[in-house]
């Protein structure tokens, strides 16, 4: 195809794209409407949000849906749909996938939400509000009607493309992207794309992420009566001390900067506490509390958790309480994509394609599915705009950002 066809055939796709932004913004709202939150938060799992999707997708005419269920007996379905929908290119060497995740995390606290009720969406200046919004469910609608542009114009890709829409990722991705790469699916020169994180003027193209821990921090002491705390030990204080300890040795110990990742340190927030006791005065025989942290590629994920385990038994020793630290999820930084990577390219091109200057590469503290195509050997990236309101109260999607971004997919989609 000569370069005079692909300017006119670009721009013909870009007029289309903006025709579509009505029904994008409703299919946004529509999607957004089905709750799809996993059973780790009470949750029944995708299941609802995958058969619209398989619905929007066999309306537009995609050549080929296929459903790749991975078993969970923990929800009423007992399966954790992921669903993949092909649109076929002039070649089918080079695959570009496009992932994106249907879960989403819990409301949170319901009277955070001002603007609009988590799962009944509204649009306000435009923005579309609601959770999942944004994450992500944004680059999702925009991966798929990017597809329905070339549809509707009877225009084929240059490559087959496939979306990807996965199960899991705010668990951990077994039942989504992890069961995936187990079952085969990928090939080691398709051309991956993950659009679950960047920046607000979409410039930032992530090619590296950090290893994670995600900690469970259980203090058991003696319960007792609070107005006679010498019988019994309180977990809650223990527990609170040692969360401290913890918190200014992690920052100390690992304390060095890296100018690839945003932020360019490691990360270690306390975070999320269960309930103990039910009435004010009584002590808490035990407490329980969680740890997140993002730590630069540079250090040894299990040495830190051998430091935080001689931390947990000197506190042992001195208080009489016994502390367990159960790792909830552990993921270890992989190599990173190369700046030079052909997916990395190609993205850079599309992006400056819609207008965008100084487009920049680097890494990021969150996790994606990205790592763990890198861990498989296959280079990927991960790009959206976004004005990174991911698990927030009000959380939003600004529709331009999604229109915009279905003309960087249609582009890459188009590129010989």
């Amino acid at each position: 195809m000569n370069t005079a066809v692909i300017y006119v055939e670009t721009k013909t796709i870009f007029n289309e794209i903006e025709k579509l932004r009505n029904e994008m913004t409703q299919t946004l709202i529509d999607l957004i409407r089905i709750p799809a939150i996993g059973p780790e938060s009470g949750g029944e799992g995708e299941l609802q949000k995958a058969e619209k999707l398989v619905q929007i997708c066999k309306a537009i005419g995609f050549d080929k849906i296929e459903s790749c269920d991975a078993p969970d007996e923990r929800v009423p379905s007992k399966k954790r749909p992921n669903i993949i929908a092909f649109m076929n290119g002039e070649t089918d060497k080079e695959r570009i996938w496009i992932v994106t995740h249907m879960d989403i995390v819990p409301p949170g606290e319901d009277s955070l939400w001002t603007v609009a009720k988590p799962f009944n969406p509204t649009v306000k200046d435009g923005k579309v509000y609601g959770r999942g919004s944004e994450d992500n469910t944004q680059p999702m609608v925009s991966s798929i009607f990017a597809l329905k542009a070339f549809k509707n114009l009877g225009i084929e890709p240059q490559r087959t493309v496939a979306l990807c829409f996965v199960a899991d990722e705010e668990s951990g991705s077994a039942y989504g992207i992890q069961y995936l790469i187990k079952q085969g699916l990928f090939k080691k020169d398709d051309l991956v794309i993950v659009p679950d994180g960047g920046n607000s003027d979409g410039t930032f193209i992530e090619i590296a992420e950090k290893s994670s821990i995600w900690l469970r921090i259980n203090t058991i002491g003696k319960q007792a009566h609070a107005s006679m705390p010498d019988t019994g030990l309180n977990a809650h204080r223990v527990g609170m001390e040692f969360a401290l300890a913890l918190d200014k040795m992690l920052h100390k110990k690992y304390a060095r900067k890296e100018v690839l990742f945003d932020p360019p340190v490691s990360t270690f927030e306390p975070t999320k506490k269960d309930r103990n006791v039910d009435a004010i005065n009584i002590v808490p025989g035990e407490d329980t509390t969680y740890l997140d942290g993002r730590i630069l590629p540079c250090y040894d994920v299990d040495e830190l958790l051998g430091k935080i385990s001689a931390l947990a038994s000197e506190f042992e020793k001195k208080t009489g309480a016994k502390i367990r630290i159960e790792v909830v999820n552990k993921n270890i930084a992989t190599e990173p994509t190369s700046e030079s990577a052909k997916i990395v390219l190609m993205l850079k091109k599309a992006i400056t394609k819609t207008g965008r200057k100084n487009v920049k590469i680097g890494g990021i503290g969150g996790g994606t599915c990205a790592a763990f195509f890198r861990e498989a050997g296959i280079p990927a990236v991960v790009w959206a705009t976004m004005d990174e309101m991911a698990h927030q109260p009000n959380e939003y999607a600004k529709i331009d950002n999604m229109v915009n971004d279905a003309k960087v997919f249609a582009y890459l989609a188009e590129q010989s």
